[in-house]
């Protein structure tokens, strides 16, 4: 078979399995999702992924899918990358109303989320659980230990009732931890590892019951162990960035406990990916593929061109953008040989793929879904200028077990400042 021949069998087969999508917007009627019903009948964890973090109809979709996912196959909870600490206000304001809005979805601490698109989401699930039983709304967990402020203030008012003598010190030694950015402080002796494992031991001591006191000091463990890693490291599993993907899949483990509970998770690509970071870093999605195997679910989120929000900082090891107003960047279609452009060849529009059923596809097809391609990948912050041709590595039944193709990319709203 001619190398162009294999190609075509590719396209066909992507072009008949492809699931057009009718709309992005939540509300939309779902007769273009039911196919996933079957698809999903015993998955327990979605992971919904972006190519970034600031396309609005990534998020757009993703809001769709939830509202899919929760009134038509009874999932039950929203976990999110984004701080574990303040979580807890999040769930209080979906699940009883408590506070404000647009002020819980600050509080998670990534200008990532405080969008239009995202408080839109946060909105839905309050309006869905008003008047339901509480065993019928649908929670929100965040997930990563970093952002803890909120687990610092809730274990000062338990220092204050339990252990005032302590709360100076509290502050002192971990304070910091609240702002402090993964891999900020390397520390080969864990000095604040050791202080946030002495408290929680005291906490543990003191107040056996006191659940989420023990919680609050648990994340700032973690928080601390995250904040002294080193970035590189001759092992990759003990970085910092693999420290980070296993306490996020550990999370979600933790919510899997109760048998009955079914997960929304909300990540980048790269987090929800069931293969390894480059340089062989675990990833969430590995973890979480290991576990449960099929019982998770991985579908990436490519677009083809447009723009998206992001923060620029200058190419090289300097890179910083910390300070900067993310701002929008534009790319143009993706080049012939990214799986973007396939997909896009076989569909133009908008729509889902599910690359389970490439196991079943002529051998055309599972030799290209076990191959490598290009594809576009960016975080909360890029390289200036030179991210247009920043591309990682996607090795499609590998990475992941769906695929969702937006044609066209726009900058995700922010929130106007608080």
């Amino acid at each position: 078979m001619t190398e162009e021949s294999s190609a075509g069998d590719v396209t066909g087969w992507l072009a008949r399995n492809a699931l057009p999508l009718h709309g992005l917007v939540a509300g939309t009627p779902t007769t273009d999702l039911q196919p996933l019903t079957d698809v999903l009948q015993d998955v327990r964890v979605v992971g919904l992924g972006e190519a970034t973090h600031g396309t609005g109809e990534f998020f757009q979709l993703k809001h769709r899918l939830l509202e899919f996912l929760v009134t038509e196959l009874g999932f039950s909870v929203f976990a999110m990358e984004a701080s574990a600490s303040a979580g807890a206000a999040v769930d209080a304001y979906v699940r009883h109303g408590v506070g404000n809005a647009a002020k819980v979805l600050t509080g998670l601490g990534f200008w990532t989320w405080r969008t239009e698109e995202v408080l839109a989401m946060i909105e839905w699930m309050r309006a869905y659980n008003q008047g339901r039983p509480e065993k019928d709304k649908i929670g929100f967990v965040g997930i990563d230990p970093q952002q803890c402020g909120d687990s610092i203030k809730a274990l000062e008012a338990f220092l204050c009732e339990t252990a005032p003598e302590r709360v100076a010190a509290l502050h002192a030694t971990l304070g910091a931890l609240g702002k402090a950015s993964p891999g900020s402080q390397p520390d080969p002796e864990r000095r604040l590892v050791r202080d946030a494992e002495d408290l929680l031991e005291f906490v543990r001591t003191q107040a056996p019951d006191a659940i989420e006191a023990i919680r609050h000091a648990d994340i700032l463990v973690k928080a601390a162990d995250l904040v002294t890693r080193v970035r590189r490291h001759a092992d990759p599993e003990q970085t910092v960035f693999a420290a980070r993907d296993r306490y996020m899949a550990d999370a979600v483990g933790d919510l899997l406990d109760e048998p009955s509970v079914r997960v929304v998770l909300w990540a980048h690509n790269g987090h929800v990916a069931k293969h390894r970071f480059a340089g062989g870093v675990p990833t969430m999605g590995s973890h979480l593929c290991a576990r449960y195997g099929d019982a998770y679910y991985a579908l990436g989120l490519l677009f083809g061109r447009g723009d998206f929000r992001a923060r620029r900082g200058w190419p090289g090891p300097w890179q910083s953008g910390r300070g900067r107003r993310p701002v929008p960047n534009t790319v143009d279609a993706a080049p012939p040989t990214t799986l973007e452009a396939q997909l896009a060849a076989a569909q133009p529009g908008d729509h889902l793929v599910d690359l389970r059923a490439t196991a079943d596809a002529p051998e055309a097809v599972r030799a290209w879904a076990r191959d490598r391609h290009p594809s576009r990948t960016f975080g909360s912050l890029v390289p200036r200028g030179t991210y247009r041709f920043a591309f990682g590595q996607v090795v499609p039944a590998e990475d992941y077990d769906g695929l969702a193709y937006v044609a066209v990319s726009s900058s995700s709203r922010l929130l106007p400042p608080a």
